[in-house]
């Protein structure tokens, strides 16, 4: 009886030792597992994101070829052309149908276009891999990675880009589709959205003063950062002179600069009537903060002083900062459809932001949707086109997909612009020159 206690013991002793290891076995080989898993998920994930990436170089061509087929006079194209080759007329007929048409799939306009497939074929673009062998020869092989959806778009509901250090504006030439610059009453400008974290480090404003700190001397720079907003519009005929001096009669005026400055205190951005105490503008009044085109007028009016606008910002939203902006008149006409610009500027240069800015043909941008579809049943948002263009590209390893969107410019916005000026005053007629010495020397580093 005892032996069989003692082997009894013993048995028990190996089991659960047994277990033991293989519980402990077993949650290595799980962890194992799961971060083969996870490298291999991520490779997928990476490999598909480099083939949509691949779909929007893709794009950029087709687009270039759009551009030049352009240029060439050809505009329109209400069908294909006969034959199997891929012609002009194709080109422009495949980006003005972008939803598709004929029964041709909308996915595969760029492929179309820059005839990665046959004219009349439809179907996913492998992204193929070329090797160059020691004897001189070329091997291509096919990856498991193909962009299986590319579109362009240029006719968008807003303008979007980023504002950094190093390219701290942005000129924006309006662009309009199905309506004319002048049926155009306001803009919404919105900023810091929730990509960029959303973090409120310190602003400009502080005890209810606005005080432009130095970026170079501040420990954090400001977040959300100052925006600077300009304004140009003119009629059909206008005078150079219109474009500075005092807001003319009934509020119009060809040019206006407002300074956004962010705040998180409600109570400080709330508009207050006559308080001349303040060395600001209060932009937040019935849960908007709102400019009307009164005050915009007048930042143009040198003899009033240009006050900056203290807007209300959060983080419950898309962007942090949203401003509602009700445009005046332009002097001595309706707007100019060619010459209504807007210049946003970040005057520290820091931080990077990005931004939105939609036009509207009322005080109010406003899209109406039914609550059973979800589609939008009415909008006053004005469409722009030929100001930028939209590129959703989806990307394919395996059986894991990325999607990819992004932005173009289709003008050029780099060009030089007079982003400062310099006014002299001297002389008995405000007539006085510039002077500048110059001094050439061949010794380096020297002060004079």
């Amino acid at each position: 009886m005892k032996k069989f206690r003692k082997g009894a013991a013993s048995f028990y002793m190996v089991s659960f030792s047994t277990l033991i290891l293989v519980i402990i076995a077993a949650s290595f080989a799980t962890i194992i597992i799961s971060e083969v898993t996870r490298a291999s998920n991520d490779d997928l994930s990476q490999s598909a994101y480099d083939a949509a990436l691949a779909g929007v170089e893709d794009a950029k061509i087709a687009y270039a070829n759009y551009r030049r087929c352009v240029e060439k006079g050809v505009t329109s194209a209400s069908a294909l052309s006969s034959g199997a080759e891929i012609n002009c007329q194709d080109i422009v007929f495949w980006m003005t149908h972008p939803e598709g048409a004929e029964g041709y799939n909308s996915c595969d306009m760029v492929a179309h276009m820059i005839g990665r497939i046959g004219k009349y074929e439809s179907g996913e673009v492998l992204v193929s891999d070329t090797v160059k062998r020691d004897g001189g020869s070329d091997v291509t092989s096919d990856l498991n990675q193909a962009y299986t959806c590319v579109k362009i778009g240029t006719v968008l509901s807003d303008y979007r880009a980023n504002l950094t250090s190093s390219s701290n504006y942005r000129l924006v030439r309006v662009g309009l589709d199905g309506v004319n610059a002048s049926e155009v009453k306001s803009l919404k400008l919105s900023w810091y959205s929730v990509k960029e974290g959303m973090r409120f480090n310190t602003t400009n404003f502080s005890n209810g003063k606005v005080s432009f700190v130095s970026v170079n001397d501040a420990l954090q720079p400001p977040t959300p950062p100052t925006i600077e907003l300009q304004m140009i519009q003119t009629a059909n005929i206008f005078k150079l002179s219109e474009l500075n001096g005092t807001t003319q009669q009934g509020g119009k005026t060809d040019r206006a600069t407002l300074f956004l400055v962010p705040t998180k205190e409600e109570s400080y951005a709330t508009r207050k009537d006559n308080d001349e105490n303040k060395n600001y503008h209060g932009a937040f009044s019935d849960g908007t903060n709102r400019i009307t085109a009164s005050q915009v007028a007048k930042t143009n009016d040198q003899s009033i002083s240009n006050l900056p606008f203290v807007v209300y910002c959060k983080d419950s939203a898309d962007f942090a900062c949203e401003t509602m902006i009700e445009l005046p008149d332009p002097i001595g006409g309706d707007r100019n459809d060619n010459t209504f610009l807007f210049l946003v500027t970040l005057p520290y240069g820091e931080p990077d932001t990005d931004f939105a800015i939609q036009f509207c043909t009322d005080k109010n941008c406003e899209v109406i949707t039914d609550s059973a579809t979800g589609k939008i049943t009415s909008s006053n948002i004005a469409k722009i086109s030929g100001v930028q263009v939209v590129i959703d590209s989806t990307g394919r390893a395996n059986d894991l997909f990325r999607r990819v969107e992004t932005r173009l410019e289709s003008v050029d916005v780099s060009f030089p612009y007079a982003y400062y000026a310099l006014q002299l005053l001297g002389g008995s007629n405000n007539d006085a020159g510039l002077e500048k010495k110059l001094v050439v020397t061949q010794e380096s580093n020297r002060d004079y």
